[in-house]
C-alpha cells in the first residue's frame, strides 16, 4: 500500500451524458486523491476492445463495445493511498442495485448496463489501463494538501 498508488477511472457515456462528471471528480478530490491525468475522449471500437479484452468471450461483449463507443468518456488517473481498492469501494458494485447508498453507483444509477463508471480492479490492471489511455504519460506534481491528508 503506497500513497503513490495509481488507479484508472473512466466515466462511461451515460455518466457523461447525465452531466455527472463534476460530481464524480468531486468525490475523488474530497476523499483526498490527487488527479494526475484527465481527458474527454471519443474512443474507437478497436481501442475499447483492447481495454475490455478480458471480457471478449462474454455474450454481452459486442453490446458493451458498441455502447462504450456511442459517446465520449472521461478517462482519469487518480493517485493516493490504496487508490485501486478504495476507488472500487467508492464506485460501488457492478450492479448498482447492490451498491450501498453513498457509493457513486448506489447514488447515481440503477442498471448494470448503465453503471456510469469503470474502475481498475488491481494495481496491474491500473498500470495497463493507464498506459492504454495515457500513452503520453501523466503529470507528476506535489500537492500542497498532501501534508494535511497523510501522516
Amino acid at each position: 500500500m503506497s500513497v503513490n498508488e495509481r488507479t484508472y477511472i473512466m466515466i462511461k457515456p451515460d455518466g457523461v451524458q447525465r452531466n455527472l462528471i463534476g460530481k464524480i471528480i468531486a468525490r475523488f478530490e474530497e476523499r483526498g486523491f490527487k488527479l494526475i491525468a484527465l481527458k474527454l475522449v471519443q474512443s474507437t471500437e478497436a481501442h475499447l476492445e483492447n481495454h475490455y479484452a478480458d471480457l471478449k468471450g462474454k455474450p454481452f461483449f459486442p453490446g458493451l463495445i458498441k455502447y462504450m463507443a456511442s459517446g465520449p468518456v472521461v478517462a482519469m488517473v487518480w493517485q493516493g493511498l490504496d487508490a485501486v481498492k478504495t476507488g472500487r469501494v467508492m464506485l460501488g458494485t457492478t450492479n448498482p442495485l447492490q451498491s450501498p447508498i453513498g457509493s457513486i453507483r448506489g447514488d447515481f444509477c440503477l442498471a448494470v448496463g448503465r453503471n456510469i463508471c469503470h474502475g481498475s480492479d488491481s494495481v496491474e490492471s491500473a498500470e495497463k489501463e493507464i498506459k492504454l489511455w495515457f500513452p503520453e504519460g501523466v503529470v507528476q506534481y506535489t500537492s500542497a494538501m498532501e501534508s494535511w491528508i497523510f501522516e
